[in-house]
């Protein structure tokens, strides 16, 4: 079957090359499945090659050479097929005991060989009926697939999202073990010496219809670094940490990738079994752990009943020999692994994650979206795999558990690719920094994120500075030769200005990020108290008291950030203080004159996304006309046509920003702001810090960005223990106050 690819290119001289190696790659899974002691019994060899002999004439090989080569070719299968039929009536059925990590070791490898593989994705085709029933005219299909691989040959090493074979296996819904497996395939052999750098040159990259957002663009990634992939929004950086994940990208295949993008199912698994089916490597290797024990076993039982020197001991025997090796790989691939300490490494991460050792044993079904969220990191984390991709980790996270996640990455035995917008979380994590823009890739290597934002800014004005230069020597050049280019004397002269002016090379003028600005209006004037609790308690029920003996003073100069874990009571005592929730005890005084601007965590579940920004405050903040709800759209950066848009078609940044434009409509004295951070880039997140720290009034946060917290917030709040006291210290202190926690409770990771 060696020159099969050389038979295939003589039938058919004129052939394409991708049709050809979709000939050669199907052939050889034809041929490996007559090695299959299952597929073999049910393999009709003439019946599987009448699809390749209808390609081949179709791409305009000639009919009796076409026939010719399938007739030889199946001959040489059927031969094949049936050598291996009477082998296996010599060894015995294996069929009982064939490993499910062999069967997928196989299936990758037929994988590898499938045309879509040049096509840049990892997903196969599986024409045959015995394989996939599909109900569309596979003639169609593959001749359109035939012309959307031309145009992808076209491009030198692009890449652009290409699935032909989604319409054939749409009905089969791949689970999470499938698609791991699939990146993943687990191998015995050893990886050792294999580098785990990875480096793709010259690529592209697209998203949704055609639309590039890298062009020729080089990746780099050196193994334990750890990279910071930042970005304004929009600009691609989740599609291209999606394509990483799906080996879309040319990743070699001994290295794993994992990424965290969307949270958990709900089931009846505890949560931290959830985790430990995590990682499917180990969750594989002790099923069929237990399956070769079982089998041993009932081979003992079965040689009892034969003669010992009866074929069927000889049969028994053989088997028994193949599995004592393969049981013996997998001791070692376990005990390679850590098996026996996973139970307690889990646990570790989820209690560092906000998980108590008692809500561990709750089903995953039972938590809310952020903490599911949170069983996705868990597993991420605990599957340590050599690529960890991360997009906005943070988001979902409290300060206690962002602390803890900064402080595990730090020790992380793999590569981390982490697209975030908190600046804190970049400084304590990223080794590197990734700044994706203008469809390119720039890398600044040895930077965390503030030294990438100085070293930015330089580069810019020393870029600004060659440019201005630059052209003010062309505009001198030009000047002369305008002036004396048909003067005899100095015609010369001119001659040599021009040739210097087409000598001068080409400089694009640097790209001035745009400059985002928000301003919260002033308020008036408001005497004393303001805001006051005195001795609150609270509870859904008087038998669960969630906060009791809350004492606390706003002012119209407050800037008070409210931390702690979630599930203590944050967000209870902004409803408090809001009047959505009633206290059980106590007293909440308020100035009768007291405007609150309140901003949610999930404030986008209160807009009409089919009504356009100012279309929507219009109707819920009647009172003024078009053009001024424009203009004060335009404070947040919502300007221009975006204010007209349907706001389901807004990024989540810009619907933020709309939020912040309403909740100051009615000129608050105090903001109330939960997770406002959320969604915000790096320049948004400049933009509201600036504006809250320009604002006139108080400001009460919830927050997990470090960064904002320290720009704005002069006073630290701690939720715990059932109520909420002032902390004798700043963000900073706070934080090291919850490693020094963790450390004594030992759930800092150790690697």
């Amino acid at each position: 079957m060696s020159n099969v690819s050389l038979q295939i290119r003589r039938a058919v001289p004129s052939i394409d090359p991708i049709v050809a190696d979709y000939a050669v790659g199907y052939i050889q899974h034809v041929s490996h499945a007559t090695e299959d002691s299952v597929s073999a019994q049910q393999l009709d060899i003439p019946k599987e090659l009448t699809f390749i002999e209808e390609i081949l004439i179709q791409a305009g090989g000639n009919v009796e050479k076409v026939h010719g080569l399938v007739s030889g070719i199946s001959a040489q299968l059927t031969e094949k097929l049936d050598k291996n039929m009477a082998k296996l009536a010599i060894t015995g059925d294996k069929s009982k005991r064939l490993l499910d990590v062999n069967v997928l070791k196989n299936s990758s490898k037929r994988d590898i060989n499938s045309s879509l593989a040049l096509l840049g994705t990892s997903r196969d085709i599986a024409h045959a009926g015995r394989q996939v029933e599909s109900r569309v005219d596979k003639k169609k299909l593959e001749k359109q697939e035939r012309k959307i691989a031309k145009k992808v040959a076209k491009r030198n090493n692009q890449f652009v999202k290409y699935e032909a074979s989604k319409l054939l296996n749409e009905k089969k819904k791949e689970d999470y073990d499938s698609f791991y497996l699939e990146i993943n395939p687990l191998d015995f052999g050893s990886s050792a010496g294999k580098s785990k750098d990875i480096k793709v040159d010259n690529f592209d990259l697209y998203v949704g219809e055609g639309r590039r957002i890298l062009s020729d663009a080089s990746l780099t990634l050196a193994h334990q670094r750890r990279y910071g992939l930042v970005g304004q929004n929009g600009i691609g950086k989740s599609t291209l940490l999606r394509a990483l994940s799906r080996r879309e990208l040319n990743i070699p295949k001994h290295i794993t990738i994992l990424h965290v993008e969307q949270e958990l199912r709900g089931d009846d698994t505890p949560a931290i079994q959830a985790v430990l089916d995590a990682d499917v490597w180990r969750k594989s290797l002790l099923q069929e752990e237990q399956k070769i024990t079982e089998r041993i076993e009932e081979i003992e039982e079965l040689r009892k009943q034969f003669d010992e020197e009866s074929g069927e001991v000889m049969k028994l025997d053989n088997e028994r020999g193949d599995l004592d090796k393969h049981l013996q790989e997998i001791s070692e691939k376990l005990y390679e692994m850590e098996s026996d300490k996973a139970e307690s490494r889990a646990a570790s991460i989820l209690f560092g994650l906000g998980f108590s050792k008692e809500s561990q044993s709750n089903p995953t079904n039972s938590f809310s979206g952020g903490w599911r969220m949170r069983l996705s990191l868990a597993r991420a984390l605990f599957c340590e795999p050599d690529l960890l991709l991360l997009d906005e980790p943070s988001n979902m996270l409290d300060v206690p558990s962002i602390t803890y996640l900064a402080k595990y990455l730090q020790g992380y035995k793999g590569t981390v690719l982490v697209v975030s917008h908190d600046r804190s979380f970049l400084n304590e994590v990223a080794t590197d920094i990734i700044h994706q823009h203008s469809e390119r890739l720039d890398y600044y290597r040895g930077s965390n994120f503030d030294s990438f934002h100085a070293t930015r800014e330089e580069r810019i004005k020393n870029q600004r500075r060659e440019y201005d230069n630059q052209m003010a020597y062309r505009e001198h050049l030009q000047a002369f030769i305008d002036k004396f280019r048909y003067n005899a004397a100095k015609s010369s002269e001119a001659q040599s200005r021009i040739k210097k002016l087409e000598k001068l090379p080409l400089l694009e003028p640097p790209e001035d990020d745009k400059v985002i600005t928000f301003k919260f209006p002033d308020p008036d004037g408001l005497s004393p108290p303001i805001l006051q609790m005195h001795d609150v308690a609270f509870g859904y029920t008087p038998e669960k008291i969630l906060l009791k003996n809350v004492d606390m003073d706003v002012q119209m100069d407050s800037r008070i950030a409210f931390c702690g874990g979630n599930g203590t009571g944050k967000t209870t005592l902004l409803k408090l203080l809001l009047d959505q929730l009633r206290p059980l005890e106590g007293v909440i005084n308020k100035n009768g004159r007291l405007r609150v601007g309140y901003f949610a965590q999930h404030h986008v579940d209160a807009m009409d996304l089919t009504l356009s920004a100012v279309s929507w405050m219009a109707k819920a903040y009647p009172g003024k006309s078009d053009e001024e709800y424009r203009r004060h759209l335009g404070s947040f950066g919502i300007t221009g046509s975006l204010g007209l848009q349907k706001m389901e078609l807004l990024s989540g940044g810009q619907k933020s920003r709309v939020a912040f434009a309403a909740l100051c409509l009615n000129n608050p004295h105090i903001l109330i702001l939960d997770e406002p951070s959320n969604h915000l880039d790096t320049q948004g997140l400049d933009a509201l810090a600036d504006a809250l720290i320009n604002f006139k009034g108080g400001v009460l946060m919830v927050s997990h960005d470090v960064a904002t917290i320290e720009r704005v917030c002069n006073e630290i709040w701690v939720c715990e223990d059932y109520t909420v006291k002032k902390f004798p210290g700043n963000i900073h202190d706070y934080k090291k106050h919850i490693l020094k926690l963790a450390g004594a409770s030992g759930v800092v990771a150790k690697h």
